[in-house]
């Protein structure tokens, strides 16, 4: 896991140039019209995997629910989680799997709204080393992308190394972000492939830059390369910052609950056409085709799926230190109580 205080400190300097960008120098609790304001920070606001949050914002759910909330980003989730940790927003959307890590280190944290029972992540190939690469037994001696050391994409890279005999120090991982920094260090040879999303995946795919080798944007090919469901992207909070602010997190499962089953009963071209165009680098149709592919990996309720946790679990525990020996109360790492009430 990144250290606490080198990311800490990245984290607050990025975080004060996006509250400063987005208007939101305001630290009160609520707003102007007496709603309760809440700061969620997203492993990266363009991600297909993390799309529920920028769409609830979009369709105004969260405005419907009597909730003012300010979405920040950052390039992974891992910088996310530490914002989230060091008190500068109250909610992260990011991979469940860090509320296990996270335990064992002494914080108590707990996803509230499960947007996943996949991880909707990909290892890519670049074209140039296809022919080296053909499994995770081929991993040994390769550089592969991740969003950042101590993220999800880095803990999965690791099982699959691990889970086909390759050591976790048999191979480098290389922090390369998502998007254009993921594409360039594909072309230019720095890493031979890597773990990412869409709608990065679709435009790898597209530009003919790689392949895919493992595909676990749905709970087929999650079970496939994981053994089981694996919860992934979710809003999770600190658990006491939960009991204490109880009607507002009511709010935020509300409207993330909406927006789950809107989009279950959408197209992913009409899903594109709510997002900002910007979003759409490799156009509105690659954009769509994008979304088409990753829409499997995400549930219709926000209910966590009742083997997911006892999965990341064991994932986690197959290659992690800290949690190899560590005993995890998982019971304490998510909670449907919210979710379960706006399902009503």
């Amino acid at each position: 896991m990144t250290s606490a205080v080198g990311a800490g400190a990245v984290t607050l300097s990025v975080l004060a140039g996006l509250t400063l960008l987005s208007g939101c120098g305001d630290s009160g609790s609520t707003s102007k019209d007496g709603s309760p304001k809440v700061k969620i920070m997203v492993g990266g606001l363009d991600k297909v995997i993390y799309m529920p949050a920028m769409l609830t914002e979009r369709l105004g759910y969260f405005k419907d629910e009597g909730v003012d909330v300010q979405l920040l980003t950052e390039p992974a989730g891992v910088q996310a989680e530490t914002a989230l940790v060091s008190g500068d927003v109250q909610g992260t959307v990011g991979f469940y799997d860090h509320t296990l890590d996270l335990q064992v280190k002494g914080k108590q944290v707990e996803s509230v709204v499960q947007f996943s029972h996949a991880p909707g992540e990909v290892e890519i190939v670049s074209t140039k080393a296809a022919g080296d690469i053909k499994s995770p037994k081929d991993f040994k001696g390769k550089q592969l992308g991740v969003t950042g050391l101590g993220s999800s994409t880095d803990f999965l890279t690791k099982y699959l190394a691990v889970n086909d005999g390759v050591g976790i120090d048999e191979f480098t991982p290389v922090a390369v972000g998502a998007g254009q920094t993921f594409i360039a260090a594909l072309q230019q040879g720095s890493i031979q492939g890597g773990m990412t999303t869409d709608p990065t995946v679709a435009n790898i795919l597209d530009k003919k830059l790689g392949t895919v080798l493992i595909d676990m944007r749905t709970p087929e090919g999650s079970k496939q390369a994981l053994g089981g469901a694996y919860p992934s992207s979710s809003l999770y909070m600190n658990t006491d910052w939960v009991n204490g602010h109880k009607d507002t997190v009511q709010k935020l499962a509300n409207a993330f609950v909406k927006t789950l089953k809107w989009m279950s009963t959408h197209s992913p071209e009409e899903i594109a056409a709510k997002m900002p165009a910007d979003y759409a680098q490799g156009g509105q149709k690659l954009y769509a085709e994008a979304i088409k592919s990753t829409l499997p990996m995400f549930t219709t309720d926000g209910v966590m799926p009742a083997d997911g946790p006892s999965t990341v679990e064991r994932v986690l525990k197959s290659f992690n230190p800290n949690l190899k020996n560590a005993k995890v109360d998982l019971s304490k790492t998510f909670t449907t109580e919210f979710v379960e009430k706006a399902k009503g």
